[in-house]
């Protein structure tokens, strides 16, 4: 490879790729990289020191079963954890066909129209929700009412988001106080954080006098309540949101978990997220796809209504296969059997003296336990138990699935608070009675489409889990070249840790002397990101990319504050940034500044001191990547970095392209006050079909104390100097996750962590090299060299042959290959990025068939095959394409099916033809089609 680029050593090249001036001076300071055996050995003495204790805390995390067959065959499988969002929907129908499933239960159980693929936890589609509420309502005020029965963590991310946006959040009975307010929104939690159930009355009262305000209302549901209450959307709700987590997703100290938002059909052009619609194909054939693409925040940009370009896609494939596995009625079983449990605690209760506050319950109890409430909450502790302190003078209990008979008489023996005290079950279920009333119960049946109604034993199961993995195309099968989404080997032994019980079962609110194993590893962990980057300090919460965009404008603004600069507001982002980046400014209530681009695609330095002289008294900061979105390392680096700071801002280097900088350069050192890290792309962590992702924020030493705060750590140093609200739910966001890059770092060593960037950029040069005689390759450094990813141009083929940057990526499909990443960041272009995890054969077959569809290009300039019918613009070829007694084409089946002969042994078939986007939009389907329809 290196004589291909005629260079005689990894170090000659690097030399000839990064500037010398931000060049790192010695080895990156990690110790050397241990065995898999060694590393597992190692952070199972760290598991071991959690205390997973069985708890009963509620607030949104609960105990449940991931059945056996879907945590062999979806979570621990890399034809499911190893694929990338599904862009390219062709060769993505069986994790669309999953978020389409996912997509109708949530339908059916909140009673609404129209429901988006998920969202990142429960605390964020709350305040996703109360933005949309803002955007929707005709209400001129500015108040968001929350519910002061709603879960803390969801209150204290709403009042983060709200603050830079000017939003004034009030905490209230929305039964009683909701005349005193000029609100453009309303939040009510049901069941409520005490475990009351508001009547249907009572919930219908609040949205008719919303209404009356011209207010919307956001309903935070349970989804396992709502298999037998009454639903949202009957109550007048014009908003569902809340966690799918019970649904077969384990605790795993906090995430990752996934949302969901369902809502009325006249807000769906303004939904957050993503929705999964059904069009049809070339051929006429049902399929589906991303819908409403306009939204996708690379397009709206600075008009962006959200920054949440990532979901907890492989979660809620999870979520929705436990659904298909237990049907409506198995859920309805598994609510039922919790409600009767809690029912019977209830009784037993009060049969030992005790009151509860809530008069009505699924499955939560709030306790009046008055001057009992210490001895009781230790004794619990004594026997491995975590109850829920609400005040001094009352204590939460929240059963789930994973209660048992055993375990309401230990509860009650607790609260006897006499371990010899004789506690019979058999007399108490009589007196315990039905605690759902008849006007709370929902009298529609529920998931009724046949998906819910036909797997429902594990053969059954596994197949239909089976099929829908065959028609994708994950990092199992090939690679996944995709520029500035760093597709790379996740490893299994990485991935072993995410299922050990010590992690897996642990509730994010437990104290944390449970959770010593997690903290040890997690201050390992940023430690070790700390010396990768050159900042001072780590955040692990937030728990997506785009949130660690959010939290790092939010470090950066209230520095500003703290010195009295509070009015500094003007964020500098190049024409060239990710779209996340002007929708991250916007939340953030920062105004958006566009900096040009030179022809070379580098920031232009005029146009930037220019803009940096104009806006010099409100400067707040620039947003920039690093390496460039077109795939090199701009020398004037430090001068941009210089230049910002001279005005008074802060620079954010967008952590998008880390994998071009580790153990090479330090974002921290060079320039950089802030960066957040996707750990979903440079430190292994699997996109899982679109999420889960960490997006952990690194900060210079004066930024350290404006880090996300979290008031479940708020007896704790770090939140002692915190003055920056919780992004996300959890105060470690997808904690269950971080083991993997633990594992990956700890592997890799810092020598090893180095060599991988060397090879990441020695791989995108050979593939540049390589391509350069057939495609222009768009940009490249000082020395004609690219960084991690190369940008080939397609545009001129467009000119001379008809044929466009999609017809090349869907020819790709035949050739067993996802296309690299399209149009951006220059439309008609591919950015292909190889990463380090491939080997010279798999790049060479890539580029093989980049060259073969180059050489089939050239058949249709020279007039061959006519523009309008050749192998290009009619891709993907389907086994039923080719399978037809006449062929009208003017080239083979044989040409359409096996352009390469390796083709002939090893043949991905796309499910699908080419999908039609806008039959799409137009007609727009987002849960899953009738029986009817699929015949």
């Amino acid at each position: 490879m290196l004589e291909q680029l005629g260079t005689d050593s990894i170090d000659e090249l690097i030399k000839q790729v990064i500037p010398a001036s931000i060049r790192a001076r010695a080895p990156l300071e990690l110790p050397a990289g241990l065995t898999e055996e060694e590393a597992l050995a190692k952070l199972k003495e760290m598991a071991d020191r959690n205390q997973p204790f069985k708890s009963y805390i509620g607030q949104g995390y609960y105990g449940c079963h991931t059945p056996k067959v879907i945590l062999r065959n979806l979570l621990e499988n890399p034809a499911w954890y190893t694929a990338y969002t599904p862009y390219q929907p062709e060769i993505s129908q069986g994790r669309l066909e999953a978020l389409l499933n996912f997509q109708t239960m949530i339908g059916d159980l909140t009673g609404m129209p129209l429901a988006n693929a998920s969202l990142l936890d429960e605390a964020t589609a709350a305040a996703e929700a109360m933005t949309l509420c803002r955007r929707m309502s005709k209400s001129k005020g500015n108040v968001f009412f929350v519910d002061e029965d709603v879960f803390p963590q969801t209150l204290e991310v709403i009042q983060t988001r709200a603050k830079p946006l000017g939003i004034d959040v009030c905490v209230g009975n929305p039964e009683k106080d909701l005349n005193d307010q000029k609100y453009f929104g309303v939040l009510v939690q049901y069941p409520g954080a005490s475990g009351q159930i508001r009547r249907p009355e009572a919930v219908k009262g609040i949205c008719a006098q919303a209404h009356e305000q011209k207010a919307l209302v956001a309903v935070a549901a349970d989804l396992l309540a709502l298999t037998l209450l009454k639903s949202p959307g009957s109550l007048g709700a014009d908003i569902a949101l809340g966690s799918s987590q019970r649904f077969g997703v384990s605790l795993g100290f906090g995430g990752p978990h996934a949302a969901y938002m369902a809502t009325q059909d006249a807000f769906k052009r303004s939904m957050p997220g993503r929705v999964v619609g059904v069009s049809i194909d070339a051929d006429g054939n049902q399929a589906c796809r991303l819908a409403l693409q306009t939204r996708e925040q690379h397009i709206r940009r600075e008009k962006a209504t959200s920054n949440i370009c990532t979901a907890q896609v492989l979660l809620a494939v999870i979520a929705s296969m436990y659904a298909v596995y237990h049907g409506g009625e198995g859920l309805r079983r598994i609510a039922q059997k919790v409600n009767e449990l809690t029912t019977l605690v209830a009784a037993g209760i009060n049969s030992l003296g005790f009151t509860t506050a809530n008069q009505t319950w699924f499955d939560t109890l709030s306790i009046h336990t008055d001057e009992k409430t210490t001895e009781i909450h230790l004794a619990a502790l004594d026997r491995g138990i975590n109850l829920r302190p609400i005040n001094s003078k009352t204590l939460g209990i929240s059963l789930d699935e994973t209660t048992t008979l055993e375990d309401v008489k230990q509860l009650l023996e607790i609260f006897a608070l006499d371990r010899n005290v004789h506690i019979d079950l058999d007399t108490l279920k009589p007196e315990a009675g039905e605690a759902l009333e008849t006007e709370l119960l929902r009298q529609d049946d529920i998931l009724t489409h046949e998906v819910f109604n036909r797997y429902h034993t594990e053969t059954e199961m596994m197949r239909y889990l089976r099929r829908l993995a065959d028609k994708d195309i994950a990092l199992d099968r090939s690679m996944i070249p995709l520029g500035s989404c760093t597709m790379k080997l996740n490893a299994a032994s990485e991935m072993v840790p995410v299922t050990w019980e010590a992690f897996a079962n642990m509730h994010p609110f437990a104290p944390l002397q449970q959770a010593q194993g997690y903290l040890q590893m997690i201050q390992e962990l940023e430690d070790m990101l700390c010396k990768a980057t050159g900042y001072s300090a780590i955040s692990l919460q937030p728990n997506a990319g785009s949130q660690g965009e959010y939290a790092g404008l939010l470090a950066i603004q209230a520095w500003h504050q703290s010195r009295g600069e509070g009015h500094r507001n003007i964020c500098l982002i190049p024409s060239s940034a990710h779209g996340t980046n002007p929708a991250s400014a916007q939340m953030c209530d920062m105004k958006v500044v566009v900096v040009a681009c030179d022809t070379n695609g580098n920031v232009d330095l005029a146009d930037l001191q220019s803009k940096c002289e104009t806006h010099s008294d409100n400067l707040a900061a620039i947003m920039v990547t690093y390496p460039s979105t077109h795939g090199v390392f701009e020398e004037k680096i430090t001068e941009i970095c210089d230049l910002v700071h001279q005005h008074g801002g802060q620079v954010y280097v967008d952590g998008a392209n880390l994998n071009a900088m580790v153990g090479l350069c330090y974002p921290g050192q060079f320039g950089g006050d802030v960066s957040h890290l996707n750990l979903h792309k440079t430190f292994c962590i699997p996109h899982g079909g679109g999420g889960p992702g960490v997006g952990p924020i690194g900060v210079g030493a004066h930024l350290a104390p404006f880090m996300p705060g979290h008031g479940a750590l708020s007896n704790t140093e770090e939140q002692s100097k915190n003055l920056v609200g919780a992004v996300s739910a959890a105060p470690f966001g997808s904690a269950s996750i971080l083991p993997i890059s633990w594992m990956y770092i700890n592997m890799m060593g810092g020598e090893g962590l180095t060599r991988a960037t060397q090879i990441a950029i020695l791989n995108a040069n050979y593939v540049a090299e390589r391509l350069k005689p057939h495609f222009p390759v768009l940009y490249s450094g000082t020395n004609n060299r690219v960084a991690h990813e190369c940008i080939i141009d397609l545009r001129p083929l467009k000119e001379s042959s008809g044929i466009s940057v999609e017809d090349v990526a869907k020819r790709l499909i035949d050739f067993g290959f996802h296309a690299p990443t399209m149009s951006f960041p220059v439309s008609g272009t591919l950015m292909i990025e190889p990463t380090e995890s491939e080997s010279k054969a798999e790049l060479d077959r890539f580029c093989d068939a980049m060259i073969c569809i180059r050489e089939e290009i050239a058949k249709v300039e020279r007039g061959e095959w006519p523009q309008d019918d050749n192998p290009l613009v009619n891709s993907p070829h389907t086994a039923q394409k080719l399978c037809v007694s006449e062929w009208p084409h003017a080239y083979s089946r044989e040409t359409a099916a096996y352009p390469l002969d390796y083709l002939k042994m090893n043949k991905y078939w796309s499910p699908v033809a080419r999908v039609d986007n806008v039959y799409g939009d137009k007609n727009l389907i987002c849960s899953c089609p009738s029986i009817q329809d699929y015949a």
